[in-house]
């Protein structure tokens, strides 16, 4: 067997962690990239976050002048305790001023006291862990009522079943069959029992919880109304399965000739039912507030749109200097391996950031240029674009421009938008020219805003009025962008007045 050597040409593509941990940063968001940074600060003693100067900086500076001024007007040099303490007018000493521990303390408590309304401890603070408790759920304040009803052993064990069986809108989201079976070993319950606990329930707060279905739910809060409440029997009336389907349906002939009422009577029964809760259970339930922080700030400067980079997003980071220096060449030994592994993920850290800054400020430059007729005219301006104009301009590929605009934020005048708000697709116009989704969606929601409620716009009168002023969009398509902004059809949107 003859052994050769051969030489061989070839191309592969080799992910190295520096790419990887850039990839990674340029696809989070800006709460997710502050946490990655406050992450690595804590992990990597290498790595430090450049702090503010400037306050520093003044305070410096004036105690500088006043040591000056000090020292031109040949006082002492000297710290001498007596010099700090306040003089009385008539010349006492403080022992004497009974009152100016008082003062002292009431302007401590007004430099301290939380700015605004909100909880606060006995001692003035801001309530902490009030600020930081788990949100309270329905089945928590349900709970917390059942305890306070003197239930029998028995009907304590139904109530806990139905609890159990409540769901977040507040609605009863089994039958009461089931539950009897669920309690049948230990309890072997009728169902009238079941229903009298369940009664007790429904008395509970919110008002409506417990209830089977929509009806039931809407005559449990009418109940509780005044007697005297106008057209109260007419909406007690209309709130049954069959009548609520009429009314969703917008068949107001219909519900007339069945609650036999004028078509005022029965617009005020609509707008009684429509001040009623639908959904109880969510008036308890609260939830976290998700905050949005922008990445890109526009603003027009001299006349010209121009997108900077939110300084507040990301913290500037530099090398520690300390331990640096304590880094030594020719050293083996495993602290000083350590420093070194430290030292260059603290610059591959870095790079990636700024390599990430800077493809972000690069891709919202081009949106703010090519989108400019949007910040002076609003969406109906929009231009069309897609990821490849953005990806040949800034020559980069198409999958890094997803990467760049997605949940990436961009504050304005004209509000806070996603980076991919600004691309859609196209449709042409009747001069051969082209215009964006988004400015043919500006321009149905205003059609449907201006329509008189008893006389709503179909379809294809908005797909006329389009083609009207030189933009050929099908009935169809007019459909699909009025379903992707969440309005009804005609027939639904159409009111008595």
């Amino acid at each position: 067997m003859k052994q050769s050597l051969d030489l061989k040409f070839g191309q592969h593509l080799t992910i190295t962690p520096q790419l990887q941990q850039a990839i990674r940063l340029l696809q989070l968001s800006s709460v997710e990239l502050q946490q990655e940074i406050q992450e690595v600060l804590e992990t990597n003693p290498l790595l430090e976050e450049i702090e503010r100067e400037d306050d520093t900086a003044e305070v410096k500076a004036e105690s500088d002048a006043a040591i000056t001024d000090s020292r031109d007007n040949g006082e002492a040099s000297t710290f001498d305790e007596t010099d700090m303490l306040p003089a009385t007018e008539s010349g006492e000493d403080m022992d004497s001023n009974d009152g100016a521990d008082d003062d002292w303390a009431k302007n401590f408590e007004s430099m301290t006291a939380p700015m605004g309304s909100g909880s606060t401890s006995d001692d003035g603070f801001p309530d902490i862990d009030a600020r930081n408790s788990p949100p309270q759920t329905l089945h928590d304040h349900l709970l917390w009522q059942m305890h306070m009803t003197p239930f029998s052993d028995d009907d304590r064990q139904i109530a806990l079943a139905l609890l159990d069986a409540i769901n977040e809108g507040g609605y009863l989201s089994c039958k009461l069959e089931e539950i009897q079976q669920a309690l049948d070993g230990p309890l072997h319950p009728e169902i009238d029992e079941i229903e009298a606990v369940l009664h007790q329930i429904q008395n509970f707060d919110p008002i409506g919880v417990g209830a089977r279905d929509l009806a039931e739910c809407l005559r449990l809060q009418m109940k509780m109304l005044p007697p005297e409440t106008a057209n109260l029997a007419a909406a007690l009336q209309m709130a049954t399965p069959q009548n609520l389907a009429l009314l969703a349906d917008r068949d107001y002939t219909q519900l007339r000739r069945i609650l036999k009422i004028s078509s005022d009577e029965l617009q005020q029964v609509v707008q009684l039912i429509q001040s009623l809760n639908p959904r109880p259970g969510n008036s308890v339930t609260s939830s976290q507030a998700s905050y949005i922080v922008p990445d890109i700030i526009v603003k027009k400067i001299r006349g010209v749109w121009r997108a900077e980079l939110n300084q507040g997003v990301s913290p500037r980071l530099r090398i520690n200097h300390h331990y640096e220096k304590m880094i030594q060449r020719g050293d083996s030994s495993a602290d000083n391996r350590y420093l070194q592994d430290q030292l260059q993920q603290a610059r591959w850290f870095i790079k990636s950031l700024n390599s990430r800054n800077e493809t972000l400020l690069k891709v919202a430059r081009t949106i703010v240029d090519r989108q400019r007729a949007f910040f002076d005219h609003g969406a109906e301006a929009m231009k069309p674009l897609v990821l490849h104009d953005v990806a040949e301009t800034v020559s980069m590929h198409e999958s890094t421009i997803s990467r760049v605009t997605t949940n990436k934020y961009m504050l304005s005048p004209r509000g806070i938008f996603e980076l991919k708000y600004f691309f859609s697709s196209h449709v042409t116009t009747v001069d051969g020219g082209t215009c964006s989704a988004t400015a043919i969606r500006s321009i149905i929601k205003k059609l449907v805003e201006s329509e008189m409620p008893t006389r709503p716009i179909s379809d294809s009168k908005i797909a006329e009025i389009l083609t009207e002023q030189g933009i050929n969009v099908a009935r169809r398509t007019v459909a699909k962008y009025r379903e992707f902004m969440n309005i009804p059809p005609s027939n639904q949107r159409r009111s008595l007045v």
